[in-house]
């Protein structure tokens, strides 16, 4: 359903935030040196048979020692806003604050710093997947003193950088990191235990945020004038059959167990989606349980964490058609509690990783979805991307195309649907170890050479096109196909 017409407005609001995204452990490499601790990405890839290829992020694109280089991509491409994380481990090797690692605070002062004399605004995510092994040691996001120590991390770094970050985001897809580490098991720290750990870790993230967000609300904010939230992923989702009660039903399911897991708390009521709850609810008592397998928020802790966030930040790269799937009782899961099942429709091209269908208008009614079951709130593209395996060749027309639809749908969404769109981050600034995929996934708007040491950045034809857009804040030709 690709978007063809005449744009009445092709331009953005002025002001609008054109970004790109990196994550600390996907491009910045010096694992073991200068003073950081190992973080459970470090741990999970030295593992043999849990990357592609077993390869690891131990050097990534050596951003920590070719910062300069990264820099000049940025300015390249002419962003106003770049989006980074913190190393949590780089900057406290055991977690806390009990050892800082000044080395590691020098590093992000220098970038930040670098960032605001070239007229580019940071966004910080203080926690992209990668938690210190230390912290993992004693339980990780399963152990509920994550909340207090999550707390005492990122008030260090509101203190420390928030004199001039305005924009952070506390964590970076909680609902991948409870499912793919916790659920299934293909992301650190690699435990199976279908349909339980993935709901108090979710649980614990969702209170560890809203703490965070409460500190800088009443210590902070006063002086530093920053906004906070965190970075929620999604699909769109649309029935499979549109004339199945079933299959409707499933749709709205699989969008409550994916988005409103984290939006409902957060944005609408502090506490989880009613259909979430009476799902899991249902097939726990079935199964046996006193309770159910979904912890519940105190009234206190539900009036912490509604209304935690400043903006919406989201991350979006496919969609789905959604079937009902009836689950066993016997099966016990995330995935079976939700009874609904995301179908990739076979028109949907898939260019690169198989997981990523390209699907531009399901963006446009992603953000319309959100306006109005959020409150209607200001909202960030905090990634979006598309992917070719790699090495993949700098004329990536295909790409080009992409971000041609994907922005054009962001218009409509913008000047025809009222939607309170800030800003886009493009995913990726450069190519980097793309998780479990390894350098076999390439997100770029540059090439890397992973093979030469020296990891020369090239821009690919889609990152011209990205630059052009941004120069132009939209589309001279206002005339779209």
């Amino acid at each position: 359903m690709p978007f063809s017409g005449e744009l009445k407005n092709a331009t953005f609001p002025e002001g609008f935030a054109w970004g790109a995204a990196t994550a600390a452990y996907q491009v910045e490499g010096g694992w073991n040196v200068d003073g950081k601790g190992p973080s459970i990405w470090d741990t999970f890839t030295h593992q043999k048979g849990k990357i592609f290829q077993d390869q690891t992020g131990d050097r990534a694109c050596n951003s920590y020692g070719l910062w300069e280089e990264d820099l000049k991509c940025i300015k390249q491409l002419g962003l106003s806003h770049y989006r980074l994380s913190f190393s949590w481990s780089r900057l406290l090797p055991e977690g806390t604050a009990c050892n800082i690692n000044k080395k590691g605070v020098a590093y992000y002062d220098r970038v930040i710093n670098d960032l605001l004399t070239n007229k580019v605004t940071p966004m910080v995510t203080l926690n992209h997947f990668d938690l210190p092994q230390a912290l993992e040691d004693k339980g990780g996001w399963k152990n509920e003193q994550i909340v207090d120590i999550f707390d005492e991390y990122a008030k260090f770094c509101f203190q420390t950088f928030g004199d001039r970050v305005k924009l952070w985001l506390t964590l970076n897809e909680p609902h991948v990191s409870a499912n793919l580490g916790y659920e299934e098991g293909i992301f650190p720290p690699g435990l199976k235990e279908p349909g339980m750990s993935v709901y108090q870790v979710g649980h614990n993230m969702i209170k560890s945020h809203a703490k965070a967000w409460h500190s800088y609300n009443t210590i902070f904010r006063q002086e530093q004038k920053g906004l906070v939230s965190l970075a929620l992923n999604s699909d769109w989702a649309e029935p499979f059959d549109p004339s199945s009660q079933d299959d409707i039903d499933a749709t709205d399911r699989y969008m409550a167990f994916m988005l409103g897991w984290f939006a409902n708390p957060i944005f609408v009521d502090g506490d989880y989606p009613a259909i979430m709850k009476s799902q899991i609810k249902a097939r726990s008592e079935k199964q046996g349980f006193v309770s159910s397998r979904l912890p519940e928020f105190t009234k206190e802790e539900q009036n912490m964490i509604k209304g935690s966030a400043d903006f919406f930040a989201l991350n979006y790269y496919t969609s789905r058609k959604v079937k009902y799937s009836k689950s066993p009782l016997e099966m016990q899961s995330f995935k079976t509690d939700m009874e609904a099942e995301g179908i990739i429709d076979p028109s949907w091209p898939v260019p690169g990783v198989a997981w990523l269908a390209v699907v531009p208008w399901g963006l446009r009614k992603l953000l319309e979805y959100i306006k109005k079951t959020c409150n209607d709130p200001e909202i960030y593209i905090t990634e979006n991307g598309f992917s070719l395996m790699g090495p993949a060749s700098l004329e990536d027309n295909q790409r080009c195309q992409f971000y041609r639809e994907t922005l054009q749908e962001i218009l409509i969404a913008i000047h025809q649907d009222g939607v309170d769109v800030r800003g886009y981050f493009a995913w990726s600034l450069l190519d980097n170890f793309e998780w479990a995929c390894g350098y076999s996934v390439r997100f770029g708007l540059f090439q890397v050479d992973f093979e030469n040491p020296e990891f020369p950045r090239t821009m690919y034809k889609s990152g011209k096109e990205y630059a052009t857009i941004i120069s132009c804040n939209g589309f001279i030709n206002k005339k779209v196909t």
